[in-house]
């Protein structure tokens, strides 16, 4: 305090920057924080990428959240409420609130090795005297696998039924499916889960990315899966640090006690605070009420504004497609004739990202993948044009 008192009133606050234009002068105009701070916004032709931030909170989501910054309550009776909520929007048995996929993946697979055994809770990642194997199929092996062995588990990969099968044994705790490779591997989803109650093994469903379509938030609950995961910062749409755990009520209440406010536990640093619980609650009633047939003639007619501007061009070659699982949206993958246009794929998106505005895409080496549903309406536009305008410079 003496040190600020010696200063020169406001010009040498800022000159120290111990100050940031506009908070000490009152000023209420809304600041431009990213402006301010030197960081790049961008236009979303790449999808829900957490690297890139996710998905936008749609309004009715950041009324709720805000709302929720406005009082205290007991943590475990909005996640109770909010629980039982989803459970009957989703036609499920309970549900709650994570920090992240990733975090219901952790919490769920906790809750199935502890049930409600509060000392094996503080155990864990010690799994002695507990079953201590997960299944999986090779080709489900993704970059989530240490949210399963947080908790100390050793992972089994397995290819077929007849591995599966034989990979079963007393130290079986769970089998865990990645949704996005179901049409990869070869156990798919019914079989999987048939398979599981043949043998009296909780499963696992990993979502995250798997909505649209909306039946999803139901299907595989309804399929047999005892847990299943979706990620709130995706196609619902909700806060990017908010996941959805969803199943049955035994495995939840479970799971909760590995969950913040409980301390001692393998999720205590999982946190999710009000904002987000209430945040997600709204985002997934909206997201159940929206017309999803018009949201999805909108991103038609996106990527085909981006098609017409450049299928004329000599050389081009724009593919519309859908994606099977997992992002399942209209998407455009743009490849061309090398020896026509001069640049190749990684070029294209590196011109992109450095024009104004900016814009991110993604793909390989041979092509360049956009996607519409991120982009606010109208935003196609600039896309469509600035591809054109690149392509036909070549």
């Amino acid at each position: 305090m003496k040190k600020l008192a010696g200063m020169p009133l406001l010009g040498g606050l800022f000159g120290a920057g111990i100050l940031t234009p506009g908070i000490a002068s009152g000023n209420t105009a809304r600041r431009d924080y990213f402006k301010e701070l030197g960081v790049r916004t961008f236009i979303n032709a790449a999808g829900t990428y957490t690297f890139m931030t996710g998905s936008l909170m749609r309004p009715e989501v950041i009324d709720a959240y805000n709302y929720a910054t406005n009082d205290y309550v007991i943590l475990d009776d909005l996640q109770d409420k909010v629980g039982e909520r989803i459970a009957q929007l989703l036609h499920c048995e309970a549900a709650t609130i994570t920090s992240g996929a990733a975090s219901a993946i952790t919490l769920g697979t906790a809750g199935i090795l502890s049930g409600m055994d509060e000392k094996k809770v503080v155990q864990i990642p010690d799994l002695t005297g507990m079953k201590s194997e997960v299944i999986i199929q090779k080709s489900h092996k993704i970059g989530y696998g240490h949210a399963i062995r947080n908790c100390g588990v050793k992972i089994i990969e397995v290819e077929t039924r007849k591995e599966l099968e034989n990979a079963i044994n007393e130290k079986t705790a769970m089998m865990w499916f990645f949704n996005g490779n179901n049409f990869v591997g070869k156990i798919q989803d019914e079989e999987f889960v048939q398979i599981a109650k043949k043998h009296e093994i909780p499963t696992f469903n990993d979502c995250a990315a798997d909505v649209p379509p909306v039946e999803n938030l139901w299907k595989y609950t309804d399929m047999g899966f005892d847990l299943v995961t979706f990620s709130g910062g995706k196609g619902l749409r909700g806060p990017q640090s908010g996941g959805l755990l969803i199943g049955k009520k035994k495995y939840i209440d479970a799971a909760r006690l590995h969950a913040a406010p409980r301390g001692n536990t393998v999720g205590r640093g999982m946190k999710v605070n009000k904002e987000e619980i209430l945040g997600m609650f709204a985002a997934i009633e909206s997201y159940l009420t929206r017309d999803h047939a018009k949201d999805w003639e909108l991103w038609e007619m996106q990527i085909k504004t981006i098609i017409d501007a450049i299928a004329d061009i000599p050389g081009v070659e724009p593919e519309r497609h859908v994606p099977e699982v997992a992002n399942h949206v209209p998407s455009l993958r743009l490849s061309w004739d090398q020896d026509k246009i001069k640049m190749t794929p990684d070029e294209l998106r590196q011109k992109l990202r450095d024009g104004h505005p900016s814009i991110e895409t993604v793909g390989g080496s041979k092509s360049v993948g956009i996607t519409t549903w991120m982009m606010h309406p109208g935003q196609e536009r600039i896309v469509a044009s600035r591809l054109s305008e690149l392509l036909r410079k070549g």
